[in-house]
């Protein structure tokens, strides 16, 4: 029978899909040991999985999402759990939240109805998980089949966070060199500028959220930016830096990088990023004033 094949490395996911026939199914399941959900999910995807036959010309992927970060920002994984349902490498379909019977119909849409006899243990019924205020201290994780990775209404900052740039995404078709100038302007909007996932309030992905504890650890005043409100601007950044992944740090309208980076500048030099700090008395860091922050265009 077929079993869930754990992923532990970005290069280990590459040799893996370089391997099979292109006329293989994949079931890319992204989870994180936190989620709840994921739990409910981890026992769906092994019970279908266990219902077709090792030779099946489907496999059953399952990746840490905040482990594989690369990985997870090339599907678009903003909540967990997530499933991609690949094949000569187009996306067929995405399921998020922990239906199985929605995830069940998924895979036999596209590879068919599994031929294992009535002894086979059904699958679990859907879970209902209502989400707790602090669950998260990463990805959002999913309250089930209606909160979608694309669903920004859960993004939008709140009321203890300053304004970030845009509060709305217009959707306006912009040219690639108006794109290229509105993100020059973005990353000078503020002497340090925070392209992340979500607000500082709530980070929606664990490298966010480190990021921005160090930046208030090291009491670092600083602008933001949230990444998912905007897809122009998250797309379109990853080529205007040549950095594909998020959080990206920005002093002086240059490109720092990513979390490693920013750890290992502080390791380098302690007194890194000295020159933006608070004062003394008000050593709390955080976001910059709300008229240093990047405005709407």
């Amino acid at each position: 029978m077929a079993t869930v094949r754990e992923i532990p490395t970005e290069a280990n996911f590459e040799s893996t899909i370089s391997s099979l026939p292109s006329s293989t199914l994949l079931i890319i399941y992204f989870h994180a040991p936190w989620a709840a959900p994921c739990k409910q999910m981890s026992t769906v995807l092994s019970t279908l999985a266990s219902t077709y036959p090792s030779d099946a010309p489907l496999v059953f992927l399952s990746i840490n999402a905040e482990e594989l970060p690369e990985v997870s920002e090339q599907y678009d994984v903003a909540a967990v759990p997530y499933i991609v349902l690949q094949k000569d490498g187009q996306t067929l379909e995405t399921v998020s939240g922990s239906d199985a019977a929605k995830v069940r119909a998924a895979v036999e849409r596209h590879a068919g109805a599994s031929t294992s006899d009535t002894s086979t243990p059904g699958l679990p019924p859907a879970q209902t998980v209502t989400k707790q205020a602090q669950q998260s201290p990463g990805l959002e994780s999913s309250n089930g089949p209606t909160s979608g990775a694309k669903n920004l209404a859960s993004y939008a900052p709140s009321a203890s966070d300053p304004k970030t740039a845009p509060d709305y995404s217009s959707g306006a078709q912009t040219t690639k060199e108006e794109l290229f100038e509105r993100l020059r302007n973005l990353v000078k909007a503020a002497p340090v500028m925070l392209f992340m996932k979500g607000t500082p309030s709530a980070p929606q992905c664990g490298f966010s959220r480190q990021t921005v504890s160090i930046l208030r650890e090291k009491g670092i005043r600083y602008g933001f930016f949230n990444i998912l409100a905007d897809d122009e601007v998250r797309q379109g950044l990853k080529e205007f830096a040549d950095w594909p992944t998020f959080p990206q740090l920005w002093v002086g309208g240059e490109l720092v990088g990513g979390l490693d980076i920013v750890k290992e500048e502080f390791e380098n030099d302690p007194e890194f990023l000295n020159d933006y700090s608070v004062s003394s008395q008000r050593n709390a860091g955080g976001p910059a004033a709300p008229a240093a922050q990047a405005q709407p265009v």
